[in-house]
């Protein structure tokens, strides 16, 4: 057929199509592709795993402190000033014109040291008058008791009368009377030359000088010169009420509190700003009588002060532990709410609820309350994580965590961050290994 000879063979069509990639490239991008997309796989999980199971809050954590009973001393907190165990007024016992200061103002000085130094010529004008005086009547004796020795065998042999012989010895006897008044005398007058040497009676700090030099004193009065004190140790002065005494007491009676034993003769001398002294002091008396006008108590202490710490006329406040509570629980003074209606606290329970509780305050030791009643060995009082609860609606449970104090949890936080801090320094050594494995 001429038709079909006629038909040549056309070539077939071509299918336009982008330029064919290489086997690699396409496997290279097949695997960015997926890790793009486990990439987001991943972060729209996060969120679904940080929530809690059920699609609920997790519960908020508090500190709560386990109650354990035991004996706590009662310790009281009471006002009172510091006084310098021994205080001496150094005044002039002569009259006379000051004539030199032997201190240092504000030095420590020893008894018996010599002070201040006044005109002494009056004073050893008269010693020296009393001395002649001495000497005459020691005259006078000398011959009176030789004509009374004279006459003693004449009036045997009748050679001189009774008479005689009697005021002989009158004689001799007053002549020893006179040289006895003339030793006192020349004793007094040591003496009054003596004070004219002002000396130390005590040993201690001695304050300005209240005279000068070239003051007339001893005048008609004897004229204050100084004032020595001695501040150690010192005296701390302080009160308490007599109600606060007969409830302790009355307490102690019933069994209730016992007796501190040795410990009640420590006490504790806490300074203004707050600071414990280093030493302690003991407790030296209670007087007996209550003062009428304030019905308070006053009781002496003795605080060792070595360094001259301690001042007198100083404001302190006393520690005194008085007493033992039994069976009482100590509490921080944060996890106590105290109110006109009474002191509660806020207990949780094991499902995690908490509940209000009234307790009985009984004093404070170390900075927390003592409970003497109203809680339970081995119940959980909340003590941190109150601001919490006010986010929450009532009756919210919440998970009990111990509490620790604020100066126990800086430790361990302090601890954890040098490893955090040198984990940064340990980053480039690493880099050099990772460019070598390229």
């Amino acid at each position: 057929m001429p038709a079909l000879t006629s038909i040549k063979s056309v070539p077939a069509a071509r299918t336009r199509f982008a330029p064919t990639l290489p086997a690699p490239l396409w496997q290279g991008l097949s695997v960015l592709a997926l890790a793009a997309l486990l990439t987001a796989c991943g972060k729209s999980d996060a969120p679904a795993a940080a929530a809690a199971p059920g699609g609920g809050m997790p519960a908020p954590e508090v500190g709560v402190v386990t109650v354990a009973p035991g004996d706590v001393g009662l310790t009281t907190e009471l006002p009172g000033r510091l006084e310098a165990s021994r205080v001496a007024e150094v005044r002039a016992r002569a009259a006379g014109i000051l004539q030199q200061r032997l201190f240092r103002e504000g030095s420590d000085v020893k008894a018996g040291q010599a002070l201040f130094r006044i005109d002494p010529a009056p004073y050893a004008a008269q010693l020296q008058s009393a001395q002649a005086n001495l000497a005459r009547s020691q005259a006078n004796l000398t011959q009176a008791a030789a004509l009374a020795e004279r006459y003693a065998p004449l009036v045997k042999e009748n050679a001189i009368s009774q008479q005689e012989y009697a005021s002989a010895v009158a004689a001799q006897k007053q002549a020893e009377a006179d040289v006895a008044a003339g030793k006192a005398a020349v004793q007094s007058a040591n003496i009054s030359l003596g004070y004219a040497s002002v000396n130390a009676p005590i040993s201690g700090r001695i304050g300005r000088a209240l005279v000068t030099e070239g003051a007339l004193v001893g005048q008609g009065d004897a004229t204050g010169l100084a004032v020595i004190q001695q501040i150690n140790p010192m005296y701390v002065n302080f009160t308490q009420s007599a109600t606060d005494v007969f409830k302790l007491r009355k307490a102690m009676d019933s069994g209730q509190f016992k007796s501190a034993g040795a410990q009640a003769a420590a006490v504790q001398v806490v300074l203004e700003d707050g600071s414990v002294y280093e030493l302690p002091g003991r407790l030296l008396f209670s007087d007996l009588t209550v003062d009428t006008t304030t019905g308070q108590v006053m009781l002496r202490a003795e605080v060792p002060n070595p360094k001259g710490t301690l001042l007198p006329g100083l404001y302190v406040r006393v520690r005194l532990e008085q007493a033992k509570a039994t069976n009482a629980i100590t509490l921080p003074q944060q996890s106590v709410t105290r109110s006109a209606q009474g002191d509660t606290v806020s207990v949780v329970d094991a499902e995690g609820k908490i509940s209000p509780r009234q307790v009985k305050v009984g004093g404070q030791q170390n900075g927390q309350w003592v409970i003497l009643d109203g809680l339970k060995t081995g119940e959980q009082v909340m003590v941190d994580g109150f601001q919490k609860l006010q986010m929450m609606p009532p009756g919210t449970p919440v998970k009990a965590v111990p509490w620790q104090a604020s100066g126990a949890a800086a430790a361990p936080a302090a601890a954890a961050a040098e490893p955090a801090a040198s984990a940064p320094a340990e980053a480039p050594a690493a880099a050099p290994a990772a460019d070598a494995s390229k």
